[in-house]
């Protein structure tokens, strides 16, 4: 297994899976520039019946393409101008396997995870179908579409009506009741999504959509071993997950502050998200960091560096 080196910024409580000035400057214009249009890639991906792994894939393309582009521009641009200073960052070499290029990837996954809504879309995109997940009538299936687009205008009361629709017509739409729980989910009608999940889980007791959001539900209403335990029957499902370990490791930690177990979560999740070239790698990082900074506070150094060890990982503390 390949070691992986992370830098623990200590005075933000993040990690960085590649190096990261403090003082970095603000994107420029066609830094911005590049980063849209690969959100607008990003955007195009169907996500339609793929699998995870095909989608992350696809989306790493879109911020590979977008990041040669941009270190190309920058290089063109300096070829005829000498204001190069302004330009961020500094040195370009267009080398995949380049520190530089490493850089300026990680810059432009950073900026698009905070700065491209379709790109938070596409990664949690799950639309892999089971037998019961669609419905075969198409005047449920019409309701059904009406609710995917009101609540892709936030409109989610008005995107439950016509899901509810659907189920009248077709009781055993189960992307039906997926939707009615994501929709209270985010009206925070925490025990309706609750309900709902279930019901999916009826029609379907492999569906990893409910199984996911369900525990992520338990986690809004504080009920945190429920949580636990729904992300374990996912991990059932789908051991090579990394939402699992992930969702238990940022319960452990910062919930429950039994550190050793968030870790070792965490830790799980960040090395199936660089395998997998998931820009949610960034996340894990930074609970990572936080996790480090408490264990210090307890004198857990120690422990904190063997389970980095146990996955391979070796800390570079700045």
């Amino acid at each position: 297994m390949k070691n992986i080196v992370l830098i623990i910024l200590t005075a933000c409580f993040c990690l960085n899976g590649l190096s990261q000035k403090s003082d970095k400057k603000k994107p420029d214009n066609l830094f911005k520039e590049s980063a849209e249009n690969g959100c607008k890639c990003v955007d195009s991906i169907n996500t339609i019946n793929k699998s995870k792994e095909i989608i992350l894939n696809k989306i790493s393309k879109c911020i590979d393409a977008q990041t040669v582009a941009y270190q190309m521009g920058v290089k063109s641009k300096r070829i005829h101008s000498e204001s190069e200073k302004q330009f961020y960052p500094v040195n370009f070499n267009t080398d995949k396997n380049s520190k530089e290029y490493k850089d300026a990837y990680y810059e432009m996954e950073s900026y698009m995870m905070n700065n491209c809504n379709s790109l938070i879309n596409k990664i949690d995109a799950s639309d892999i179908e089971n037998k019961k997940s669609y419905s075969t009538n198409p005047e449920a299936q019409k309701f059904y579409l009406k609710g995917i687009k009101e609540s892709e205008k936030g409109r989610y009361k008005t995107a439950i009506t016509y899901f509810e629709k659907a189920l009248k017509i077709d009781s055993v739409f189960a992307f039906a009741w997926d939707n009615i729980g994501i929709c209270n989910r985010m009206l925070r009608n925490y025990d309706q999504a609750i309900y709902a999940y279930n019901r999916s889980l009826v029609l379907d007791p492999k569906g990893i959509v409910p199984l996911q959001n369900l525990a992520v539900d338990y986690k809004f209403k504080k009920e945190y071993y429920n949580a636990i335990s729904a992300y374990n029957r996912l991990a059932e499902l789908d051991k090579n997950n990394p939402e699992v370990y992930f969702g238990i490791g940022e319960i452990y930690s910062l919930y429950l502050k039994e550190y050793e177990k968030g870790l070792d979560n965490m830790c799980r999740a960040y090395t199936i998200y660089q395998q997998q070239n998931s820009p949610y790698s960034l996340d894990a990082e930074k609970i990572i960091g936080v996790i480090y900074t408490e264990m210090k506070k307890l004198g857990l150094e120690d422990k904190f560096n063997d389970i980095l060890e146990e996955f391979d990982i070796a800390p570079d503390l700045n």
